[in-house]
C-alpha cells in the first residue's frame, strides 16, 4: 500500500485505535525521541501525528491502516 505525506490513517495502541496523518516517511535507520528504528526501502517506517494529542510517534508503515 502506498502511502503519501498527510494521509489519514489509524493504528493500535493501548489506548485502542488512534486516528492521525503521516507526517514523514523513513527509510534508513534513525533514532526517534531516544528509540532506535531499522527502517528499510522494503520495510518504511512513518512519524505519524495524533489528531486527538497531536502526539509524534514512530510505526511501521504495515501497522498503518488508511482511514
Amino acid at each position: 500500500m502506498a502511502m503519501s505525506k498527510g494521509d489519514k490513517v489509524s493504528w493500535n495502541t493501548s489506548q485502542g485505535k488512534t486516528h492521525g496523518r503521516t507526517v514523514e516517511q523513513r527509510t534508513k535507520r534513525f533514532t526517534f525521541e531516544g528509540q532506535k528504528f531499522n527502517a528499510s526501502s522494503d520495510e518504511p517506517y512513518w512519524i505519524v501525528e495524533s489528531d486527538k494529542t497531536g502526539a509524534r510517534a514512530a510505526h511501521k508503515q504495515s501497522s498503518l491502516d488508511p482511514s
